[in-house]
């Protein structure tokens, strides 16, 4: 795999998951930058002011303080270009309620679960 996004952006407040997860991108070349943020407040401040141009973001459900649908609600106000922009929810929801949360949320191109796979980023590509 080549790399076939610019800018990743991962977002979960699991040490170990980031880890493993950067990892796996990183050896499949999936983007030329990777970026991990634990915080969703941060990625938020982040996109606001421009400091974080992805083109892909890998986003957790399930976190303190801000879950990855609150998350969204707040991406929605941000005023950036957003056409280019692929959002996958990565988590270890099973929760069909958190997978029809997804589907009805018109930034979320995908919700993928846990652990992220070369197969599964081979079919994103």
């Amino acid at each position: 795999m080549t790399g076939s996004y610019h800018t990743c952006l991962l977002i979960d407040d699991n040490y170990i998951d980031n880890f493993v997860t950067r990892k796996l991108l990183e050896s499949s070349k999936f983007a030329e930058n990777i970026i991990v943020l634990q915080s969703p407040a941060e990625a938020i401040t982040c996109l606001r002011n421009k400091t974080i141009v992805p083109d892909v973001i890998f986003l957790d459900i399930r976190m303190p303080l801000m879950d990855g649908f609150e998350f969204l609600e707040e991406y929605d106000k941000i005023d950036i270009d957003k056409t280019g922009i692929k959002i996958f929810l990565l988590s270890s929801s099973f929760d069909p309620t958190d997978i029809k949360k997804s589907v009805a949320n018109k930034y979320i191109t995908q919700f993928i679960h846990k652990p992220l796979t070369y197969k599964v980023l081979e079919e994103l590509s």
